[in-house]
């Protein structure tokens, strides 16, 4: 596994805001990431993609009620943009008790609409931290740094990628997720352009 700088630099927010939501594209690491938080400190973890999860979201004052000792783990929160509401009110309950850190990490895509309507709602309460992709000083530690550089630039920074051993997997992963990120993730920030359309712009812009 990979040490992400980003991860001393979450611990740190937590312990000075209410809640940080930790933003970056799909599959760079921020679940892995979170986890390795929640292995040493109280905390409970939601996948808002997951049916039994977002119901328990749904209702997030009973769930808070019941785990208000922890730190709150919602991930792909961008899923129930309605939430921000009532954690706002949670938050401020909290902060009249004199708990004024550590209630909230946020997991999610940097989307516009998620940003607005989290800074409006959650103005003075939130820290935001962007994700990128691994970047050569994470990776040179764990292989000789001329091997890192090529693995670098050959596979690219998202870990499930780079760390794979064979170069034919890797250019799968890199085309399954590109297609998915142009399917799912694209049209959410406005172009109705069909995937296959986008994909020759893209290919005829690197050429």
């Amino acid at each position: 596994m990979i040490k992400r700088y980003l991860e001393d630099k979450i611990r740190s927010a937590l312990i000075t805001n209410s809640t940080v939501a930790l933003m970056g594209p799909r599959q760079v690491g921020k679940t892995t990431l979170a986890l390795n938080i929640a292995d040493t400190i109280p905390s409970v973890y939601l996948d808002l993609e997951n049916r039994l999860d977002l119901q328990k979201a749904q209702n997030i004052e009973a769930f808070h009620k019941a785990n208000s000792d922890k730190l709150i783990i919602l991930d792909e929160v961008q899923r129930l943009p309605d939430i921000f509401a009532p954690i706002r009110g949670l938050i401020d309950q909290q902060r009249r008790k004199g708990n004024k850190a550590g209630q909230f990490l946020f997991l999610g895509s940097a989307s516009i609409d998620l940003l607005k309507q989290s800074s409006e709602t959650l103005a003075g309460r939130i820290s935001y931290i962007e994700m990128f992709p691994v970047n050569i000083l994470e990776y040179a530690g764990s292989a000789q740094q001329s091997e890192a550089v090529n693995d670098l630039w050959l596979k690219g920074g998202f870990p499930d990628s780079l760390l794979t051993g064979n170069d034919e997997t890797s250019l799968n992963w890199r085309h399954d997720f590109i297609r998915t990120y142009l399917e799912r993730d694209i049209p959410q920030l406005g172009p109705r352009i069909p995937a296959e359309t986008f994909g020759k712009i893209l290919d005829h812009a690197g050429a």
